[in-house]
């Protein structure tokens, strides 16, 4: 899948991320935070961390959309119009990260008509780079990786977020019920464990897409599914700070097989 277009794309992402890494870890479990209007909590260095890997990318690639969790909030859909968008998420878990806690990370996707064609997520709990998408493959640092296909098992672990919406606890409790969880306080690392075979599977009810873009690429090129379960969000037609949760799971075909049906998807 390399092309003129996407390989140097590829290289500038993974650049603009390592970048920042020594940022992300000096002021971890340090910085002061405040609580946004949507009850998700930011700090100076998710904004920091969004302005300098833009300002970066769009040096390089001026001509492409830039979208970020941390953009100054329009008032208004911004529609995606360009072939080439930027998705990121500049720390995703951030309650972790100014708690102390170490599962957090940085989350950029590469997306191309509005399909994630390659994910760069930095795992700060492990210091390893995650890269990789459909056609590209998956490395978790240095090694390269796919997906579990173990049968499933009473050690099939998943990650898992319970629902802001009590409204689907039956769903949450279905989960729960049939599997292990892991909740590891980031949506990213969820998907990018999956992708690097570390989880089996997740499920979420609570994320946007910027949790996700960089981490669905991950999924993909490591030969995983990812479901939607209320309502497509892919092609990116139009990038929304207020958009509606997401509601997802993600594993590999038999792993989304049974996580739909204990959900009763």
């Amino acid at each position: 899948m390399s092309s003129p277009e996407i390989t140097p794309r590829i290289e500038a992402a993974k650049r603009a991320v390592l970048a920042q890494t020594d940022l992300l870890h000096r002021e971890f479990g340090r910085a002061e935070s405040r609580w946004k209007a949507d009850g998700t909590r930011v700090t100076a260095i998710d904004i920091a961390i969004s302005e300098n890997i833009f300002r970066d990318l769009r040096a390089a690639f001026p001509a492409d959309q830039f979208l970020s969790e941390e953009l100054t909030d329009p008032g208004a859909p911004i529609p995606v119009t360009a072939r080439f968008c930027w998705v990121l998420d500049p720390i995703d878990g951030t309650n972790n990260f100014a708690l102390g806690l170490r599962h957090c990370a940085i989350s950029l996707a590469l997306c191309e008509h509005g399909e994630p064609v390659y994910g760069v997520v930095y795992d700060l709990s492990r210091s390893t780079l995650i890269h990789g998408g459909p056609g590209f493959g998956v490395r978790d640092g240095e090694r390269d990786t796919r997906v579990r296909t173990a049968a499933i098992s009473k050690e099939t672990l998943i990650g898992f977020h319970g629902p802001f919406d009590k409204s689907l606890l039956p769903m949450a409790s279905g989960v729960v019920a049939n599997f292990k969880v892991r909740a590891l306080g980031s949506a990213t690392l969820h998907l990018a464990y999956v992708a690097a075979g570390i989880l089996d599977g997740c499920v979420d009810y609570n994320v946007k897409i910027w949790d996700l873009a960089a981490a669905i690429a991950l999924t993909r090129a490591a030969g995983g599914e990812v479901h939607f379960l209320n309502g497509d969000r892919l092609p990116l037609q139009s990038f929304d700070l207020n958009m509606k949760r997401i509601v997802y799971c993600a594993g590999g075909p038999t792993i989304c097989a049974r996580l739909k049906e204990v959900m009763g998807a």
